[in-house]
Formats: C-alpha cells, structure tokens, sequence
C-alpha cells in the first residue's frame, strides 16, 4: 500500500472514530465551524489574560478578597470556554455530518453568566469605594 493511500486510510479510521461515521459536509461549513471554534478560544484566551491581570495589577485598587474573586471567576471561565469550545466543534461537526438539527450552543449561556457575575462585583465595588 502506498505511504498516502496509507495516510488516508488512518486518517477515515480516526475521523470515523471521533465524528462517528456520516458524509463529509462542505468544506465551507466545516471551516466555518472551525472559525468559530477558534474564536471561542481567542475568548477563553482573554479571560485568561484578564484573569491574571487581575491578580497581578490590581494589588491596589482591590481588597485581596475582591481582586481573588475577580480573578478566580475569570480563569474559571476561560478552562469553561477553552475545554467546552472543543466538544462544541465536534457536535457541530457531527451534526452536519448525519445532517441532524445543531445543537444549542451551551457555552454561550455560560459567558454571558460568568461576565454578568463579574460585572456585579465590579459595580458593587465602584459603589462601594469612596469617592
């Protein structure tokens, strides 16, 4: 067998095993879920950054309590974001492949919690702090 023909054929036994069979959909598609894919990452990357920003840079602005809250919320979210964006690549992947409906996208719903408790410690600390 010929080294490519070989390549090949590891390459559908893997792919039949991680995306569970199905017909190859548009590479547009795919690529597209890729895009997205990578864009949940770019996030998770800046939860990440912001995380340790926090603890590194807000030594005076912050209660320690504070600014450990903040920070632990924000890296929380990014491992959220970061390890959900992969299972989130691959049921799209899987649905566009059986040609069944997209499933929902749970990691939106989980950003949008996380900010929002992040962005309530703030305010009640720019309430808080004298003026």
């Amino acid at each position: 067998m010929a080294q490519a023909e070989q390549s090949t054929t590891k390459r559908n036994r893997i792919s039949d095993r991680i995306l569970r069979g199905g017909t190859e959909p548009d590479p547009r598609f795919t690529l597209a879920n890729e895009r997205t894919f990578l864009a949940w990452i770019r996030t998770s990357l800046a939860l990440l950054a912001g995380g340790v920003a926090v603890e590194a840079f807000m030594a005076d602005l912050f209660s320690p309590e504070l600014r450990k809250t903040v920070a632990v919320l924000l890296l929380l979210l990014a491992l959220v974001i970061g390890g959900g964006s992969f299972f989130r690549w691959l049921n799209v992947e899987r649905s566009m492949r059986h040609k069944t409906p997209l499933p929902l996208p749970w990691i939106a719903p989980i950003l949008a919690t996380g900010a929002a408790l992040v962005a309530v410690f703030m305010v009640a600390f720019v309430l808080a702090r004298p003026a």
